[in-house]
């Protein structure tokens, strides 16, 4: 009989490749992580990992329980939101991961939301961008998560994890009010490729969207700054260091005195925003209220 804790392990460690890594992330020892794989490779026969000098990766073996591990996983999830329903449900705690423009634009309205509607629902919030709070979810870290999509992201196919969309927003550019361009209607992105840029730092999916729009209009920014705060960025262009590109909702409330916010031409980048539970829990009767609450705060926006 395989044992499903044993199944989180091996997730974690094809998630992670490192046993170190997997260890850490389900608060266990490099040790303990190591024994509960050999005991299921012992319950299934099978050799289900190799080791070698860039980390773990799974055998073919491996990866054919790991298929099965996804729905075994899923499938657990609902048979506890099911009893969770059976026992009414109608109060405890849902732990959430989102970035900061998000918790303002629609974790904050669902939270008032929930405060009217399920005042048994106790939402714990953390600050965390979208490359970070998928793997939180996954590791059971949090409950749900309001992320980004960039490259390399678990997609809405992802067998781990269920999407719901919640909106879409562009970005628009932004210079400094002396800049050449600071009085043009729209800003044509291919000829912002001399400019020094200003731009969150690589792994935040922002970083991405700023780097393929401007890929997609024909040259490689020149990151000379960056910031994951949107307000620094904004101080920096205010002061000449370059120009950026930043979404939309992240300008509210900033000082715009000293720069100039203009549409791209042609197709803005946009990000796109997405809630992410583990698959099977969407309807888990604490976590369901908490969605469609997020849902609301995004058709309001």
């Amino acid at each position: 009989m395989i044992e499903a804790r044993r199944l989180h392990i091996l997730r974690a460690v094809a998630d992670h490749r490192t046993v170190t890594a997997a260890a850490a992330a389900l608060y266990l020892t490099p040790s303990a992580v190591s024994q509960q794989l050999a005991a299921l490779e012992q319950e299934t026969g099978h050799r289900l990992v190799e080791r070698g000098a860039r980390g773990v990766r799974l055998t073919p073996a491996g990866e054919i329980l790991l298929g099965h591990t996804h729905a075994v996983l899923a499938q657990l999830e609902r048979a506890e939101a099911e009893l969770a329903a059976y026992d009414a449900g109608s109060a405890g705690t849902v732990t959430l991961a989102a970035f900061a423009t998000g918790i303002g634009l629609v974790v904050a309205p669902a939270l008032a939301t929930l405060a009217r509607t399920a005042p048994g629902i106790r939402v714990r919030v953390q600050d965390a961008e979208g490359d970070a709070s998928l793997p939180m979810v996954l590791d059971r870290q949090v409950d749900v998560a309001v992320a980004v999509e960039y490259r390399g992201a678990p997609g809405a196919d992802d067998p781990r994890l269920t999407h719901i969309p919640l909106y879409a927003e562009p970005f628009e550019a932004v210079v400094p009010v002396g800049h050449r361009l600071a009085g043009a209607e729209v800003v044509p992105l291919a000829e912002l490729a001399k400019d020094p840029w200003i731009g969150p730092y690589p792994g935040n999916p922002c970083h991405d969207v700023v780097v393929l729009a401007c890929e997609h209009a024909g040259f490689q920014p020149r990151l000379e700054h960056h910031s994951d705060d949107f307000s620094a960025v904004l101080s920096l262009a205010s002061a000449g260091a370059g120009v950026a590109l930043v979404p939309r909702s992240a300008l509210r409330g900033l000082d715009l005195t000293d720069v100039v916010v203009r549409p791209v031409d042609g197709v803005a980048p946009t990000r796109r925003v997405f809630a992410a539970v583990r698959r099977g829990a969407e309807e888990h009767p604490l976590i369901r209220p908490v969605l469609d609450a997020l849902s609301e705060a995004a058709r309001a926006h």
